[in-house]
């Protein structure tokens, strides 16, 4: 089975996107169950280290294998970066979370358009080979 890492990134960071922005105004009551996923630092962390894992196995081999382009790694960084600023600025996180996740999903899908157009997967494990 091929996994399209790019892919794979999108989705996992409007998984925390909608978790950041829809899961407070639905799940208030967890609380009251002794269930706090909301604000838990660990939960948070282990998210943005998900999303940080599969897309730098994206980029990297997009970059080595396909285009060498920085800008994806450049865009998926601060990206990054702004998801770990939402953390320490907790009273600003809307600020952060908005430009955060547009710019990871940005750049997995420049790397994905960009290893597309170069037609040089002569690997079998790319999931975009043929896609």
């Amino acid at each position: 089975m091929k996994i399209n890492w790019d892919a794979l990134g999108v989705t996992t960071s409007v998984a925390c996107a909608i978790h950041c922005a829809v899961l407070p105004l639905l799940m208030t009551s967890l609380p009251l169950f002794g269930i706090n996923i909301i604000h838990n630092h660990a939960f948070e962390y282990t998210m943005i280290g998900l999303a940080f894992l599969i897309g730098v196995r994206a980029l990297t081999h997009g970059y080595k294998t396909h285009h060498g382009s920085m800008k994806p790694v450049v865009m998926f960084s601060a990206g990054i970066l702004l998801l770990v600023l939402k953390e320490v600025f907790h009273d600003n996180a809307i600020y952060f979370l908005v430009p955060a996740v547009t710019l990871i999903v940005a750049a997995h899908y420049i790397n994905y358009r960009l290893c597309k157009k170069t037609g040089s997967c002569t690997d079998h494990t790319c999931a975009h080979q043929h896609s």
